[in-house]
């Protein structure tokens, strides 16, 4: 089941960042390409960050009562069972956080800046 519901995250996530490079390639007739690719790009930013933060909650769910029978098993590990799960913790946070670094690229650095900063009188 959790095989599954990664396999189909991963694909729905790569399918989003996909969209936004087709509505990039897409023909203008009203030369507002730019705009319609911030647009984009934020939708999928947006949805991105979400599902990231979503697989992260789940991943630090299942860290963490893995961690507690552990040491509910074994009380004397505690200290070791305690350590790894911080460090654990603290990398599953940072994928979120990497996904967040990219998400914001997605909304700020994109090749029609200027354009899109002159559609708003900027």
């Amino acid at each position: 089941m959790f095989k599954k519901l990664s396999f189909s995250t991963l694909t729905s996530v790569f399918l989003l960042c996909a969209v936004s490079t087709v509505a990039y390639a897409a023909g203008d007739e009203l030369g507002l390409a730019g705009l319609k690719y911030f647009t984009v790009s934020v939708f999928t930013a947006g949805f991105a960050l979400a599902l990231a933060a979503f697989g992260g909650a789940i991943g630090q769910g299942w860290a963490i009562r893995n961690a507690v029978e552990g040491i509910a098993r074994n009380p004397e590990s505690s200290g070791k069972v305690t350590v790894t799960l911080l460090i654990g913790l603290a990398m599953v946070e940072s994928l979120v956080i990497y996904a967040l670094v990219v998400a914001l690229i997605l909304i700020y650095a994109h090749p029609q800046s200027k354009s899109i900063a002159a559609l708003f009188g900027h």
